[in-house]
């Protein structure tokens, strides 16, 4: 499919974006961490037809790395503001994964007027009760061991890469898509090592402060739509249930076999249900 590039400015710095051309509302996919906007590759092209809008957080991808910036969710949030704002976009149907949960969720909570819909990917928001960290997250967010995690992992890429599969791996069904989508994503992920590092550092402060939205989240009008896959043990079939509670006007879609990456293992019935999901009225095609 083709697309346009933009370089969206956020201060002295720019976010890569891909546009592709379609009817509205655009659809803005977000990644989390360790990946970036390729974790999309292969749910984009059932996509035809609609606007879809995909880009990398600062210190991923094609997206610039300043060295020392602060990478948390409260600055993803605004690099997501500075995507919509500079594209233009009336109202948008927000695609979170991953970590891009938090940032999606706060855009929406503080702009409802402007979301047609909000789509949850395997993703998560604060500390619920089934919510299980992957093993490399829970190495590289808790407080001392993270510093002799860095250190250690610094000194040798080759236990880098060994880490990094062992764990991706884990979040992809099939063995042979294994084996093309992770390879590539580690390439692409040795110079996003700092926004890795500091977004873990993040986590616990995001998890924990995001408790106090609940009631915002409770009295959220737009329609949500859940599609999570059912075999992910980390951001589980629990924690889609949780937000199923919060969210009134959500709907839930646990799809059997799936695991973490749900896009990359169903990416045709991901399409399909983004794709029928109710618009809000202001929003309908």
């Amino acid at each position: 499919m083709d697309y346009k590039e933009h370089f969206v400015p956020r201060g002295r710095y720019r976010i890569y974006v891909r546009e592709y051309e379609g009817e509205g509302p655009a659809i803005v996919l977000m990644h989390g961490f360790p990946d970036n906007l390729h974790l999309y590759d292969r749910l984009v092209p059932h996509l035809s037809g609609r606007r879809v809008v995909v880009f990398d957080f600062l210190g991923w991808g094609g997206s610039d790395k300043p060295e020392g910036y602060p990478y948390t969710a409260d600055n993803q949030t605004r690099d997501l503001d500075a995507v919509i704002e500079h594209l233009g976009l009336e109202n948008v149907m927000l695609v979170a994964h991953d970590a891009s949960g938090p940032p999606a969720i706060d855009w929406a909570l503080a702009h409802p007027e402007r979301v047609s819909a909000l789509v949850l990917l395997n993703t998560y928001y604060y500390a619920m009760r089934t919510l299980r960290p992957p093993e490399a997250i829970l190495l590289f967010s808790v407080p001392v061991l993270r510093n002799v995690a860095r250190a250690v992992i610094s000194r040798s890429d080759y236990l880098d890469r060994k880490v990094y599969s062992w764990q991706v791996e884990r979040f992809i069904r099939d063995e042979e898509v294994r084996d093309e989508v992770v390879p590539f994503l580690y390439s692409q992920f040795r110079e996003a090592r700092p926004a890795f590092w500091a977004l873990n550092e993040d986590l616990l402060r995001t998890i924990l402060s995001r408790r106090k939205m609940i009631p915002k989240m409770k009295a959220f009008g737009r329609p949500v739509r859940i599609i999570f896959g059912d075999a992910d043990p980390y951001l589980n079939a629990g924690v889609a249930k949780r937000f199923q509670e919060l969210f009134p006007t959500s709907e839930l879609f646990l799809l059997p076999g799936a695991r973490h990456y749900v896009q990359v293992d169903e990416p045709e019935e991901v399409a399909r249900l983004i794709l029928s999901a109710p618009l809000h009225a202001k929003a309908v095609i």
